[in-house]
C-alpha cells in the first residue's frame, strides 16, 4: 500500500482519475488488506492451481501457474501463504522463483466463478515449494469468468517447453484468437507485481500479427491495477491455459493502454484497448495434470467481434 490514506499508488490514480471512477476506485480500495481472512484461506486450500507473476534476471515479466492436489495452498498464517509447488525446469520462472522475488499471484475457481488476489514477497521453502509474504490480498467479482470443472489426467508427464522464440507462431496465434481467457502480471513503480484475469467470448483476443496481441478492456472493479502498473511501466507478462490438453502459452513483451475512439469501434462492450508487443514467447506441454470440461460462458462477456 502507498500511504495510509489510499491503496494505489499514482499510476493507479492517473487512470482512475481518466475513467471517471476515483469514487468507485476508493470504495473498491476498501476491500485490499494485508492479512488473510479465514474464508480466504478456506478457498485458496481448496483450490488446485495458482497463477504467479514474477521477473526474470533480465527483468521480463513473466506469468505461469502452479499445480497440486487440494490442499498445495494453505495459509500457513494470516500473513503467509505457503505453496507445495514450485516451477519445473523448463518454465521461464523457474529460476526467479528459486530465490526470493517479489509475486503476484491469483487463485482462481471456474466452476464456481471465484478469484482472490494476493500479491507479495516469495522466497523457497526448502521443500521444493514457496512462501509468500502478503502485502495485498483481496477478492473479485465474478465477471467475465467462464464456468469450468477440473480433470484429473492419468499420466500426465512433467512440464517441459515444446516451443519458444521471439514471436508468436502461426498455431499459437490462433490458439490466441479462440481464447475466452488470460492472465496478465504486470509491475508496480516500487517493484511489486500484480497478477490479474482477463475473459471473454472467443476471439476477444486478437494475434494481429506475429509479435502483437490485442485486446478489450471491460468494465470491472475500477480499481484499474493492470492498467495502473502499465501507465508506468509496460512491462507485461501474458499466460493463457490450453484448458482441453493441459498446456499453457507464455508470452512476454511491452503494453500499452489505447483510449481512443477508433481503437475501440468495434469491439462491443470495450472502454479502451491494450496492444501486446511481444518479445518472447514459451509454450510448455503438460503445464499441469489437469484438463477441464467444456466452457459456460459468463453471461458478463460482450459479443467477440467478428
Amino acid at each position: 500500500m502507498t500511504s495510509s490514506t489510499t491503496p494505489y499508488h499514482p499510476g493507479e490514480r492517473a487512470v482512475q482519475a481518466r475513467a471517471g471512477r476515483l469514487e468507485r476506485a476508493d470504495h473498491s480500495g476498501r476491500a485490499i488488506g494485508r492479512v488473510i481472512p479465514a474464508v480466504a484461506g478456506r478457498f485458496l486450500t481448496e483450490r488446485r492451481t495458482l497463477v504467479v507473476g514474477a521477473a526474470d534476471a533480465r527483468g521480463r515479466i513473466w506469468a505461469t501457474q502452479l499445480t497440486g492436489e487440494p490442499g498445495f495452498l494453505r495459509a500457513a498464517d494470516e500473513h503467509t501463504l505457503a505453496v507445495a509447488a514450485r516451477p519445473a525446469e523448463d518454465d521461464p520462472l523457474a529460476a526467479a522463483l528459486a530465490g526470493p522475488a517479489e509475486v503476484g499471484t491469483i487463485a482462481l475457481d471456474p466452476a464456481g466463478r471465484r478469484r482472490m488476489r494476493l500479491n507479495g514477497r516469495s522466497a523457497p521453502d526448502g521443500r521444493g515449494g514457496l512462501v509468500i509474504a502478503a502485502d495485498e490480498v483481496y477478492a473479485n467479482c465474478p465477471k467475465y469468468i467462464q464456468r469450468r470443472s477440473p480433470l484429473s489426467r492419468p499420466g500426465a508427464g512433467t512440464p517441459r517447453a515444446v516451443a519458444a522464440g521471439p514471436a508468436l507462431s502461426t498455431a499459437q496465434r490462433l490458439a490466441a484468437a479462440t481464447a475466452d481467457t488470460f492472465f496478465i502480471a504486470t509491475v508496480g513503480p516500487d517493484g511489486s507485481v500484480d497478477a490479474s484475469h482477463r475473459g471473454g467470448s472467443p476471439g476477444f483476443l486478437r494475434a494481429d500479427r506475429p509479435d502483437r496481441l490485442r485486446w478489450p478492456e471491460y468494465p470491472g472493479n475500477s480499481m484499474f491495477m493492470t492498467l495502473g502498473n502499465l501507465e508506468l511501466d509496460p512491462r507485461a507478462g501474458l499466460l493463457l491455459p490450453e484448458w482441453e490438453t493441459g498446456g499453457a502459452l507464455l508470452v512476454t513483451g511491452e503494453a500499452r493502454t489505447d483510449w481512443s475512439e477508433p481503437a475501440r469501434a468495434g469491439l462491443p462492450g470495450a472502454e479502451r484497448v491494450v496492444e501486446l508487443t511481444v518479445t518472447a514467447v514459451v509454450e510448455l506441454a503438460d503445464a499441469t495434470p489437469l484438463t477441464w470440461t467444456d466452457p459456460e460462458f459468463s453471461p458478463a462477456n460482450p459479443r467477440a467481434a467478428a
